[in-house]
């Protein structure tokens, strides 16, 4: 079973949600507002992952932009960058699947599609 880590109020979490359930994929969907990920949970999806730190982030977010973290990445430490993340899932790439030994971010459905049919 998958976790999918989502918000409500966004449109590609929401269409990301649709896709599932039209695809018959069980999943368990966690708020990411309300249950944003801890630190150990991101060193560890970030680590499964294969994938830049930076593909983590909302970078098209309000709190990002507002933050000017384009800027300041480059500078930080991936534990700084993971540190941050776990300050407030609004900054967090949504949506974001939790596999067994796989982690998605974002919705690209052929990605998807490769992944988790």
């Amino acid at each position: 079973m998958i976790t999918v880590l989502a918000y409500r109020k966004c449109s590609t979490s929401l269409k990301a949600l649709k896709w599932l359930d039209n695809s018959g994929v069980e999943y368990i969907e966690r708020p990411i507002k309300e249950e944003n990920p801890s630190y150990d949970e991101l060193k560890e999806w970030y680590e499964t992952s294969g994938l830049p730190l930076k593909k983590f982030f909302n970078t098209s977010g309000k709190l990002y932009k507002e933050m000017q973290l384009k800027d300041k990445l480059p500078e930080m430490t991936d534990e700084e960058q993971l540190k941050l993340l776990s300050t407030d899932g609004m900054l967090v790439k949504r949506p974001l699947v939790i596999g067994d030994n796989f982690v998605i971010t974002g919705f690209k459905e052929a990605e998807w599609e490769e992944k988790l049919k």
